[in-house]
């Protein structure tokens, strides 16, 4: 289920939360390929979806982020579908 916030007034959707971390896009960007953010407390990844790779990391530790590229592996479908979805209405 997507469940959407506000962040500093931008519509911020959050796609999964799977353990400590939170895997959202920011409504404003929708003019840019197709990517998630992940965080977790303080520390912030992006990853672009096609195909996936990091884009940027700050704050999370090499191995962290290597967990996080193989979520949005296992998940860049459901991603995809939510961006899809949300950016081309």
């Amino acid at each position: 289920m997507v469940t959407a916030s506000v962040k500093e007034g931008v519509a911020v959707p959050t796609v999964l939360r799977s353990g400590p971390y939170r895997f959202f896009f920011y409504s404003g960007d929708c003019s840019e390929p197709p990517h998630i953010h992940a965080e977790r407390d303080d520390d912030e990844a992006k990853f672009w979806l096609d195909p996936v790779r990091l884009q940027k990391s700050v704050g999370f530790r090499r191995r962290e982020v290597g967990r996080l590229r193989e979520l949005v592996i296992e998940n860049r479908d459901l991603f995809m579908g939510v961006w899809d979805e949300h950016c081309n209405d």
